[in-house]
């Protein structure tokens, strides 16, 4: 049986000027896809006014809590006391947005004790994903 959870989370949306944008977000686990994390932007928070869903390594953002992480789309470090930075990537730019440090590890806590690091089940994760990909063929 498939469960999930979400965490509010609020964040600041750092502009081209320096300024900081209040932003809110949940934070999302599910052990559908217990490899990744998901973190869903209301409409409010998107240029083209629709939700968006950024989904990366759960691995990710453990490291990046502690140290920078990440090359391709999405890059995490620590900032400051009690402050972890996360930047997208998109075809439409980049997004710089400031997390509490604290609610991203309660979050990574949470998520270690639905599914402990390295008990994940990547077969059925691979099984899925490629039911999807080739549509029960």
């Amino acid at each position: 049986m498939d469960f999930s959870f979400t965490q509010p989370a609020h964040a600041r949306l750092i502009t081209a000027r320096d300024d900081e944008v209040p932003v809110t977000a949940a934070l999302r686990y599910t052990t559908e896809d217990p490899l990744a994390v998901f973190i869903d932007f209301p409409p409010e928070a998107t240029l083209d006014g629709e939700g968006a869903t950024w989904t990366f390594a759960r691995s990710l953002l453990e490291e990046g809590l502690g140290a920078p992480a990440g090359c391709g789309d999405v890059r995490i470090w620590p900032c400051g006391q009690g402050g972890t930075v996360l930047e997208f990537h998109s075809p439409y730019g980049v997004a710089l947005l400031r997390f509490r440090t604290p609610a991203l590890r309660r979050f990574l806590l949470r998520s270690h004790a639905v599914v402990a690091p390295g008990q994940e089940d990547v077969e059925a994760v691979v099984e899925r994903g490629l039911g999807a990909l080739f549509g029960g063929v």
